[in-house]
């Protein structure tokens, strides 16, 4: 991969490839295999919901780096609904989908940092990090 790549998350089986993507791009980097689990886990917590809620979007993966520390920004990104109530959704526990609620609490655990921008009627961007 050159620097980014992105997958289109349209079907299931796109979430399947964005998890795969991620965790080469994970291992090329030179994550151990934990943090590869972790990081392939939140892309397809996140591509996951996107084929839930917004029917499309898509999930860029990046190389990033500070200085000498090397790591991976994932950005899921659609234009869904978008989330009426961030504090409700991050709360562990509480799921839309009938699912087992880890959703974007376990994404934001799994990784060093999560920030969500989410406008309704307009769709939400995602944007995770995880350093090595």
């Amino acid at each position: 991969m050159d620097s980014k790549a992105t997958v289109e998350i349209i079907t299931e089986w796109d979430i399947v490839a964005a998890r795969q993507l991620g965790r080469n791009e994970a291992k090329a980097i030179g994550f151990g295999a934990v943090d590869q689990a972790r990081i392939t886990t939140a892309i397809s917590e996140l591509a996951r919901n996107i084929y839930l809620y917004a029917r499309a979007g898509e999930v860029t993966m990046e190389r990033i780096n500070e200085g000498d520390k090397m790591g991976i920004r994932i950005i899921a990104a659609d234009k869904g609904p978008g989330i009426n109530n961030l504090k409700k959704v991050m709360e562990d526990g509480y799921s839309t989908s009938g699912g087992l609620g880890a959703g974007l609490p376990g994404v934001k655990r799994l990784m060093d940092s999560m920030d969500i921008q989410s406008t309704t009627g307009k769709g939400t961007i995602v944007i995770i990090e995880k350093w090595v």
